[in-house]
């Protein structure tokens, strides 16, 4: 990779230059470097912190998070001539877009590898797509479709995304927003509890005390039997989605654009309207739960975002700060399903995973390297993220289900870069579970946002 071509190759060049690969079938297959060998195992394991019993000792089988791992190519900087993936960063390097970072990894695992074997990887260029503006720079996705073989049987794949970037051209940072200036709501002695229930994290519907109807918003009389005589109930913070719009103009005072709103259906009757929290516009019947968004110290309002295991939710008084597009400090109120495991962003885990991994691209271990591509710091690589997130669920998944649960897939989306020096918090919920497949949906979030959404299927009852 080199940071010096100039950005002379218009786009339709590059397009006509990366045609032929995307027209080819797969690669005839490469071999890995290394049979599939326990000390190689013995380091992944190291780095990663895993200690799943069944990745060590003489009869130790590999973990699947390392399926990529064997053939990655090392430090030799040559590629084979048909590697449609090297071939493609040959012609984006040319064409002046210089960094590369990795964006998406969906893998399956068809068994456990053995120490012994050797794998062989086959690869097809499935998509080039761009210009694309990204909060990194200009750049082109690449996406690659793999599959690993022992012999004649399949046993993993892999849809793999990078993102090819000039450095420099990332957009210009969002204005600050005052979110002071929020417009408030008018607040009086009949909408008062609602607001008051918010600021303690809870979603309180007004309650007729003589019919028994719930109704919102609030009002002075029962639309039911007229009576004046109110009090209220706490919602689950559960509901779905009515409707919904993303305004995109004019400017809103103390909020980011676009906005979403939603008109939520709550589990227990009524509907809601409130600002949407996720990163895309919901569809509508979206399972969504409620967070608590505080302005400042007199204002917190209910607001929304997507509920990945919504029938499994417990509320609970505890709290925790997110980072999100349009909430500065959101109060989270739901439990997850699996404990948060906080995980110290060092130089040293983001080096020793790197070459457990065997990534020696520079940004994973050279600063000044990383920082002249664009880079404020070294950054954990999308393997060694894939390892993490396995091992959080894994860990989780052997208490609940015992030690004989397999990982067969994990999908997985970078987000905000993990530099040394932040926190990695894993998050989890269970999405579902017909007694022998589990899938859980994951967060890992550091300061700047969430660096990794993930989802891992697991299978109970495998050795």
């Amino acid at each position: 990779m080199t940071s010096t071509a100039q950005d002379t190759t218009p786009h339709d060049d590059v397009m006509d230059l990366v045609a032929p690969m995307l027209e080819r079938g797969p690669t005839e297959p490469r071999l890995a470097l290394d049979e599939v060998n326990l000390p190689m195992i013995r380091h992944w394991l190291e780095a990663i912190g895993e200690t799943d019993p069944r990745f060590s000792g003489p009869d130790a089988v590999a973990p699947p998070a390392m399926a990529q791992v064997w053939t990655m190519y090392g430090l030799d900087p040559h590629r084979p001539s048909h590697d449609p993936l090297h071939g493609t960063m040959q012609i984006l390097d040319k064409a002046g877009f210089t960094s590369v970072l990795g964006t998406n990894c969906d893998q399956t695992y068809a068994r456990f590898l053995l120490p012994g074997e050797r794998t062989a990887i086959t690869s097809r260029l499935t998509s080039v797509v761009g210009p694309k503006q990204t909060g990194v720079g200009t750049g082109y996705f690449v996406t690659t479709e793999n599959t690993w073989w022992v012999g004649d049987e399949a046993v993993a794949t892999m849809t793999f995304r990078v993102l090819k970037f000039k450095p420099g051209t990332a957009a210009a940072a969002a204005p600050k927003i005052d979110r002071t200036l929020a417009v408030r709501p008018v607040r009086n002695r009949d909408n008062e509890f609602f607001f008051e229930g918010a600021a303690l994290g809870e979603v309180r519907i007004q309650k007729c005390n003589a019919c028994g109807v719930l109704r919102h918003p609030p009002g002075p009389m029962c639309p039911s039997c007229h009576a004046a005589d109110r009090g209220y109930v706490v919602a689950s913070g559960l509901g779905t989605v009515f409707s919904e719009i993303t305004h995109h103009a004019p400017a809103i005072p103390g909020r980011a654009l676009p906005l979403r709103i939603v008109l939520v259906d709550l589990d227990e009757g009524v509907r809601m309207v409130g600002v949407h929290l996720g990163d895309e516009a919901p569809e509508i019947g979206t399972r969504v739960r409620a967070v608590f968004d505080r302005i400042d110290d007199d204002l917190t309002l209910v607001a929304w975002e997507p509920a990945a295991s919504a029938e499994t939710r417990q509320m609970s008084a505890e709290t925790r700060q997110l980072s999100g597009r349009d909430a500065e400090i959101v109060t989270d109120l739901v439990v997850h399903d699996l404990p948060a495991w906080e995980v110290p962003i060092t130089p040293t885990l983001v080096v020793s995973t790197a070459l457990a991994t065997r990534d020696f691209q520079d940004v994973h271990h050279d600063r000044d390297l990383a920082v002249k591509r664009g880079s404020k710091d070294i950054f954990l690589n999308i393997l060694s993220t894939t390892g993490l997130v396995q091992r959080f669920v894994g860990e989780w998944a052997r208490e609940r289900f015992g030690a004989d649960v397999r990982i067969t897939a994990c999908a997985l989306r970078l987000g905000a870069p993990a530099y040394p020096g932040d926190t990695l918090t894993f998050t989890g919920d269970v999405v579902t579970d017909d007694g022998r497949e589990v899938v859980v949906d994951v967060v890992g979030a550091v300061s700047l946002g969430n660096h990794v959404n993930a989802r891992v299927t697991l299978v109970r009852g495998e050795a």
